[in-house]
């Protein structure tokens, strides 16, 4: 589990770095910061263990710490939600004897493509694991584009946004969404590090991609549970959409993403006429 230990000790390090001295009550000992963030000895403080203890987390040793102490150590370092659940997905696997692997092939029931049909109003999607687009109903494939001609391999949200042209073009916001996009996938990577899928996407990316190269190397993670996209689209011109994620309790790997717009909205109106567009027979990927 080497490059786990690697994974852990690089998100310590760069989230110690992150952290502003300020918002801590430290008491000033007079010594000059010669680096960003806090003092190893300073994390170790907060988090009621020894600097010794810390030290050892941060170079990558094989400690598995309690749940109380990894609690601890993400409050010190004012980890999000996302970075806590990173955190804790690391040290899980650090003291496990071989990754966990992916054991079966993604499907998408016959419930969830009847459901997504139904939304014919709403452009929906169900991502699964590393943002594999696993279906999208009409309004999703003319919002965003029409995963279901990919080559199968290739039908991925993350690989999407980031190789694709089309997609630079049609968010407004791009950066932001491709940065999103990235640090989902360095969420993912983290909780299943020996995942072939993921590895192989992983390396695609690096090679392919400047900019995922770079936002790699950050370390950020983010859990996509709701937020705002800006289109410019080739249609109906420029809208915003709110999303909503929704897991499924019998299988975490899949969530289902739905877009809406705010009611009496311009984007609103864009996006019935983008209906209106669409409105032939739908069928999911």
């Amino acid at each position: 589990m080497a490059d786990v230990n690697r994974e852990l000790a690089d998100l310590l390090r760069r989230a110690r770095a992150a952290c502003d001295p300020q918002r801590v009550n430290l008491r000033d000992d007079g010594r000059v910061r010669r680096v960003k963030g806090l003092r190893r000895e300073e994390v170790a403080l907060l988090a009621g263990v020894s600097t010794d203890y810390y030290t050892r987390l941060e170079q990558g040793r094989l400690i598995v710490p309690s749940t109380q102490v990894i609690e601890a150590i993400g409050r010190a370092l004012d980890l999000d939600r996302a970075e806590r659940i990173h955190l804790r997905d690391l040290f899980s696997l650090s003291g496990s004897p071989r990754p966990r692997a992916r054991t079966q092939a993604q499907r998408v029931r016959p419930g969830l493509h009847q459901l997504l049909d139904a939304l014919d109003a709403q452009p929906a999607l169900i991502l699964g694991r590393s943002a594999d687009v696993l279906a999208a109903n009409a309004m999703a494939r003319a919002l965003f584009t029409d995963f279901a001609r990919m080559p199968a391999r290739e039908r991925n949200y993350a690989r999407w946004i980031l190789l694709s042209e089309q997609a630079r073009e049609l968010f407004v916001d791009w950066e932001e969404q491709a940065r999103n996009a990235v640090a989902a996938l360095r969420l993912e990577a983290g909780r299943n590090p020996g995942d072939p899928d993921t590895r192989r996407l992983v390396g695609e990316l690096s090679e392919n991609s400047e900019e995922f190269r770079a936002w790699w190397t950050e370390h950020h993670v983010h859990q996509r549970t709701f937020g705002a996209k800006r289109l410019r689209h080739p249609v109906v011109g420029e809208l915003t959409v709110q999303y909503e994620t929704l897991t499924f309790p019998g299988d975490g790997d899949q969530a289902l993403y739905v877009y809406t717009c705010e009611p009496g909205s311009a984007s609103h109106e864009a996006l019935i006429l983008l209906a209106s567009w669409t409105a032939t027979p739908s069928r999911a990927v």
